[in-house]
């Protein structure tokens, strides 16, 4: 510790926001270099490497090779994917001094589909899954959460080549295996959930979650049937058909001061003819129309109207899931202009659809038969008994409303529970679009040629040091565990013994080295016990050993970091002890 280049701070910084970057922050493990950049320092840089050599390891051990590819690409790929208009703003372009376009590569399934195009031809080379630990880019419009959401990131991609989609499958299955295998040696808490492929395209995806409130991702589990997903891969239950003959003939009633849908509900049962025969009307008898704008990769801009039940707003997260590549934004004053039969608060489904210019999406909740209130396309007026089928139709159906707590479950009679995550892994079924847009072919066994079928499979490498410090970090400070942590035994020199003491301590220390135990020592001489032990608290390395006055006794303290436990251990059994510790 006297020359290690380490700086500890006893306060947070400014621009930290959650846990694991203020602590690595203050324990010395990582600064910023720029919004959204982040320098390793040598304890960083150790854990990194730890987590980074992890995922080698069992990646090499699924039998998956590595390659490497650079990270400033070119722009030819990327437009016979349409990726390089699809990525809009979060990609960084630059030019060479020829005025030629390049990238920074945000994700290589271009370069690894070309590759293996210039080097395989045969139904005989394959199955091949090869992967890459490489420094990624994307112009994030908002960094944030320190390692958890940057501009520059290191990720683990993988991708794996099949003939048909049984291949696909069993090297799906093997990197599912791969990644269990992995976060389990990470000791980071995961869930396994269902997931939304987004731009990547493909069928089949799942998201590895670490459950920890910091995350952006809400998920949702079933506690009866194990069903985990995405709230933006959710499906939901969809009812069945209604039988409305019965219900009467749609028509517009004034509904004055009803600023809300809670104050309209409230009208609709006040006044004896406006109100259901049947039972009270409830928000969820309502249908919210809400128009957002979709802004495609070209610059084109589209109006869409999103149908949901009142008592649910617009998750616009799923939205965008839904609608990808295209970006929704907010519905202007201006856009308002531009279509008049829009009279905003009052929007109802007869100013939508294809045959007004505005394409008109449901929730699946919304099935033919169902009965509803909403918007009369007047200022002041609703129209009751609006059935859907009979009176409106719907160009087609959208996952946009919001996921609740106690939801049914899609795949049982069970409820959903709610909680937030850390993604740190995605796996998904690309299928062919790669391949096809570049062409990747081989001979089969016939000698027809056809299409390669892809997987793509991605570790946040540098994401996971964040994600490892939030699910362990406690009130005094990090806490790692021990196959990531940047020493197994952190050696603090305390008490007045002098050179005695730092005799001792040097001895253990070279003792522990030699039978492959790495230790952190703390001989700093200008600094106090106290401080030296709030430091070791702060950095987090699994075991704390105190060699200090007790030595006197013939014993030193050794301290468990996690549980808090601590023992006398007599000096001479105290590498013994250690290594017994270590290695578990």
């Amino acid at each position: 510790m006297s020359t290690l280049f380490v700086r500890t701070l006893r306060e947070n910084p400014s621009d930290a926001e959650v846990p694991s970057h203020q602590l690595l922050v203050r324990a010395g493990y990582i600064r910023r270099a720029a919004p959204g950049g982040f320098t390793w320092l040598p304890l960083g840089w150790t854990v990194y490497r730890n987590v980074e050599n992890i995922v080698r390891d069992e990646m090499n051990r699924a039998g998956f090779q590595e390659v490497h590819f650079p990270a400033l690409l070119p722009k030819e790929p990327y437009e016979a994917t349409n990726r390089w208009t699809e990525y809009g703003d979060n990609l960084f372009r630059l030019k060479d001094r020829r005025g030629v376009d390049y990238l920074l590569g945000p994700t290589h399934e271009e370069m690894f589909t070309l590759l293996v195009k210039d080097l395989y031809s045969s139904y005989k080379d394959l199955p091949l899954s090869i992967y890459q630990i490489q420094t990624k880019y994307r112009d994030e419009a908002r960094p944030r959460a320190g390692l958890l959401r940057g501009r520059e990131f290191v990720m683990k991609d993988s991708y794996s080549f099949d003939i048909d989609d049984a291949g696909l499958s069993a090297s799906y299955e093997a990197h599912r295996a791969a990644y269990i295998r992995t976060f389990d040696r990470l000791g980071l808490p995961y869930v396994i959930v269902s997931a939304m492929s987004g731009a990547m395209g493909g069928s089949k995806s799942e998201e590895f979650l670490a459950p920890l409130e910091v995350g952006e991702d809400t998920f949702v589990r079933c506690g009866s049937c194990g069903y985990a997903a995405n709230t933006e891969a959710v499906n939901v239950p969809v009812p069945a058909a209604v039988d409305a003959s019965n219900v009467p003939a749609a028509h517009a009633h004034d509904t004055p001061d009803t600023p809300t849908i809670a104050t309209l509900v409230e009208l609709l049962n006040a006044r004896p003819e406006l109100a259901r025969t049947d039972r009270a009307w409830t928000a969820a008898d309502t249908l919210k129309n809400v128009i957002v704008m979709l802004r495609h990769p070209d610059g084109t801009r589209e109006p869409l109207a999103i149908g949901v039940p009142g008592d649910r707003d617009v998750d616009m997260k799923r939205v965008e899931a839904q609608v990808g590549p295209a970006e929704p934004e907010a519905f202007t004053d201006d856009d308002f202009t531009k279509y008049p039969q829009l009279k905003k608060g009052y929007i109802g489904p007869g100013a939508l659809g294809a045959a007004n210019g505005i394409r008109y999406l449901v929730d699946p909740r919304v099935v033919n038969g169902t009965r509803w209130v909403t918007g009369a396309n007047e200022p002041g007026r609703h129209v009751i008994n609006l059935v859907m089928g009979r009176d409106f139709s719907a160009d087609g159906t959208i996952e946009a409303a919001e996921v609740r707590a106690g939801d049914g479950c899609p795949q049982c009679p069970g409820s959903l529970e709610m909680a937030r995550g850390i993604e740190i892994g995605h796996i998904f079924q690309l299928g062919r679009k790669y391949a096809e847009a570049l062409d990747l072919t081989v001979l089969d066994q016939n000698g027809k040629q056809v299409v390669v079928t892809m997987g793509s499979y991605g570790i946040g490498v540098s994401r996971a040091v964040a994600a490892i410090a939030e699910a362990s970090y406690d009130d005094i400070g990090l806490c790692w565990p021990r196959e990531v942590a940047p020493a197994d035994v952190h050696l603090v020199i305390a008490g007045k013994g002098g050179d005695d003491i730092a005799a001792k301590a040097e001895a253990i220390a070279a003792a522990l080295e030699g039978r492959a135990v790495r230790v952190l020592i703390d001989d700093r001489s200008n600094v106090s016990p106290g401080v030296k032990f709030k430091d070791a608290e702060l950095l987090g390395v699994p075991t704390i050993v105190v060699v200090g006055k007790g030595l006197a006794d013939g014993v030193v303290e050794v301290r468990d970091r996690k549980s808090g436990d601590r023992r006398d251990v007599p000096v001479d059994d105290v590498v013994d002890v250690l290594v017994a510790t270590c290695r578990g």
